[in-house]
C-alpha cells in the first residue's frame, strides 16, 4: 500500500517535532519569589537535560564539584560571578561558560540577580544489574 492508497504508516510521522520550550523574556514577570529551577527539559526520550535556574540578588550556589558531567551554562538574565579554585570570573547576559566534569565551581548572583540555562548529558535512570555482572565503565554517568 502507498501513501496515495491511504497508507499513513510513514516512520517519519512519529518523529519528534522541534518546538519552542521556554521564553526567557518571561523571567521578569515571574517575580523575585521564583528562584531555583524555573524550567526543566522533561520531554520523553531526550538525550539531554536542561534547566533555567534563577538566583536572587546576592544569593549563591555553594561551591561544589560535578564528578560525572560536563555542563554548559549560558547567562540569560542578570549578572553574577563564577567562583573556582583559580579565582572568580564575572558573568553577564550572553556569557557562555563550560564547566568540565570534575571541576569545582560556585555561582553568586549580582545586584540584579542572575538566571542561567544549563545543558548537559542526561543522567540515566537507575538500573538493576544481574549479580556477577561487571560495573559500568568510567564513561557512563552514575545515577
Amino acid at each position: 500500500m502507498t501513501v496515495a492508497d491511504g497508507d499513513s504508516s510513514n516512520p517519519a510521522d512519529e518523529a519528534p517535532v522541534p518546538r519552542i520550550l521556554f521564553d526567557v523574556g518571561t523571567l521578569e514577570a515571574l517575580g523575585p519569589a521564583s528562584t531555583g529551577a524555573v524550567w526543566r527539559l522533561s520531554e520523553p526520550g531526550r538525550q539531554l537535560d536542561a534547566n533555567v535556574v534563577r538566583i536572587p540578588p546576592g544569593q549563591r550556589v555553594e561551591t561544589h564539584a560535578e564528578p560525572d558531567l560536563d555542563v554548559l551554562l549560558l547567562v540569560v538574565a542578570g549578572d553574577g560571578t563564577l567562583i573556582t579554585p583559580e579565582g572568580s570570573s564575572s558573568l553577564g547576559e550572553g556569557n557562555l561558560a563550560w564547566l568540565p566534569r570534575g571541576s569545582t565551581r560556585g555561582l553568586e548572583a549580582g545586584e540584579r540577580g542572575m538566571a542561567y540555562l544549563t545543558v548537559h548529558r542526561r543522567r540515566p535512570g537507575m538500573r538493576i544489574q544481574p549479580v556477577g555482572r561487571p560495573d559500568r565503565g568510567s564513561d557512563e554517568p552514575r545515577p
